[in-house]
């Protein structure tokens, strides 16, 4: 499987770090037939006390719904899905490119599952984020 690099819109929460806020956030979206490809839940590191809850994709009318009364909005921060086969140095190229480029990430956030690859890639600006996913694919190889 070839890289492959797309725009994607994480819908995110910001809340207060209690225990069971992740399951009941999901609840809705997941009773709304959403199927997640990324879910992060994280907290707000030297404030313990808050947390982010991510999440990709959510669409269709039920999804959307089911999202916007969880709490969710879609992010305004662009971001990249980098999926593909996996091999050595594969985040290390993609960080390089974008470094060479002198473009900062917001985040990145990548495992391996089996043999496949995947990044969730986070970034200051709509043009950084396009011009990285040209970097993203020239490194690894992927023409366009």
């Amino acid at each position: 499987m070839p890289v492959t690099v797309k725009h994607i819109s994480l819908w995110r929460k910001e809340i207060e770090n209690q225990v069971g806020t992740l399951a009941s956030t999901l609840d809705p979206v997941a009773k709304a037939g959403a199927n997640l490809r990324v879910l992060l839940g994280y907290r707000y590191p030297g404030n313990e006390s808050r947390a982010a809850i991510e999440l990709f994709p959510v669409s269709g009318t039920k999804a959307t719904a089911a999202a916007t009364e969880a709490g969710l909005a879609a992010s305004s921060i662009p971001t990249l899905l980098v999926e593909g086969d996996d091999k050595p140095g594969l985040g290390l190229a993609i960080a390089k490119a974008i470094a060479n480029a002198g473009i900062n990430m917001a985040f990145f956030v990548a495992q391996v599952v089996g043999r496949k690859y995947s990044a969730v890639i986070g970034f200051d600006s709509d043009a950084d984020a396009k011009t990285a996913a040209g970097l993203i694919k020239k490194a690894t190889g992927r023409k366009k």
